[in-house]
């Protein structure tokens, strides 16, 4: 079973920046693609962003296209969401998920990903 990690998180004001930093600890990822996942309260999941396995193509939602890049290092089996100029909509659990197939279409659906971390929260106060 794959365990992903999740880690930074926090209360911040809008305008500011966060670093998230998801783990797969004791796995080799670099053959998965990896995405992030956010969910309000009262609101579905919805994708964030995602990134192949070499990190050369990445995916991002509209909503935070310019504002969020997503990275990896295969060596050190994270991968990272860096958000700048946050928003209080941005305030959500943020999940990080890993595709353990060998396609990957670039799907926005939570179905095309396997397994999944619990989460951390990010607040943006207005």
């Amino acid at each position: 079973q794959v365990q992903l990690v999740e880690s930074g998180g926090g209360l911040v004001q809008a305008g500011d920046s966060l670093r998230l930093t998801c783990t797969a600890p004791g796995r080799t990822f670099s053959n998965w693609v990896m995405g992030w996942f956010r969910q309000a309260p009262g609101k579905e999941r919805e994708f964030v962003s995602a990134i192949s396995w070499t990190g050369d193509r990445t995916y991002y939602a509209d909503s935070v296209k310019g504002r969020f890049t997503v990275s990896r290092d295969n060596a050190k089996n994270t991968v990272y969401l860096q958000m700048n100029y946050l928003k209080p909509e941005d305030t959500a659990l943020y999940s990080c998920a890993a595709s353990l197939r060998t396609y990957y279409s670039g799907s926005q659906d939570t179905d095309a990903f396997d397994a999944w971390g619990r989460g951390t929260q990010v607040t943006v106060s207005s």
